[in-house]
């Protein structure tokens, strides 16, 4: 096995244009959390991206091209960056370097995403594992302080009573509280997790974004911001579908936020038309990802 020499070689005129457009849009895609940070606030619905995914707003800001493309003149650039290496004057990425250290990795997210495409999505989970990770919790025990029960605590406790749960994935059904889970029809593991993982799940959509920043270079910079606006999109609707009242904050358009009352019949009709479109979207990015990932494997091998 060789690594490929076929490279195409990008002008750097247009390569540099492309990082500079990519860096824009990510720094507007983080303003808002960095000058929260800066000013020591906090948003309980938008930081849950920058707080519970690794990625940091500089980390989404650095473009990569993708795998198969030599960017002229980034050699004493971008020679020194992890997972790349110089061609003389020209850079391009280390995939014999990636692959040895990061393909078990990749094995995995391609497995996974794979699998999701492959397996019917769910409409009818309604949102209720956020319901199922505070059930039975006492106001102190509430992960979001900031945000009170839209219902009460006895009211939220009922939802979760009268409704099933079949949650199928492992990444929201490791937070039910312990009375919640025996309640899960399913039970996910880690192990698991390529068998049950379905595209109508909301988390499932989410991590889309972090499979893409696991992936790294080899995914192009373009897919890595639709997957973060997508995950962003979800987490919004995550939480207007929560028991939280997210009343008093608005979405990353400004436009405040409105409750998703799933415990009624027009929330359950409301959230599984936004969960379709949801679906459809992550779908599309699986797509892209897995797309890089064989564009990956065809430029490692001549």
């Amino acid at each position: 096995m060789r690594t490929s020499t076929e490279s195409r070689l990008v002008p750097e005129a247009e390569w540099r244009a492309a990082e500079r457009a990519h860096r824009e849009r990510a720094d507007a895609l983080s303003a808002a959390h960095r000058d929260r940070r800066r000013l020591g606030a906090s948003h309980p619905v938008e930081d849950f991206l920058w707080t519970y995914y690794s990625m940091k707003p500089g980390e989404l800001a650095r473009w990569h091209p993708g795998s198969g493309l030599r960017l002229a003149g980034a050699g004493s650039e971008r020679g020194g960056w992890r997972y790349y290496r110089s061609r003389g004057a020209d850079a391009e990425l280390d995939l014999a370097g990636f692959f040895a250290k990061r393909g078990g990795t990749v094995d995995y997210v391609e497995r996974l995403l794979a699998a999701t495409l492959a397996h019917p999505p769910r409409f009818a989970c309604f949102g209720l594992h956020e319901w199922a990770m505070v059930y039975r919790m006492t106001p102190e025990q509430l992960r979001h302080a900031a945000l009170p029960l839209r219902i009460g605590h006895a009211a939220t406790d009922r939802v979760v009573e009268e409704h099933p749960i079949a949650c199928s994935h492992f990444d929201a059904y490791r937070f039910f509280t312990p009375e919640a889970a025996p309640l899960n029809v399913l039970r996910p593991s880690r192990e698991a997790q390529p068998e049950l993982e379905q595209s109508g799940c909301l988390h499932a959509g989410m991590d889309v974004y972090k499979w893409a920043g696991k992936l790294g270079p080899i995914v192009p910079g373009e897919v890595l911001l639709d997957a973060f606006v997508l995950a962003r999109d979800i987490r919004e609707v995550d939480m207007r579908a929560s028991p939280y009242d997210v009343r008093g904050w608005a979405g990353a358009d400004g436009v405040p936020l409105a409750p998703i009352p799933i415990e009624e019949p027009e929330g359950k009709r409301a959230y599984a038309r936004l969960q379709r479109g949801f679906a459809a979207r992550g779908d599309a990015l699986r797509v892209r990802v897995l797309d890089a990932i064989g564009a990956a494997r065809a430029a490692l091998v001549a």
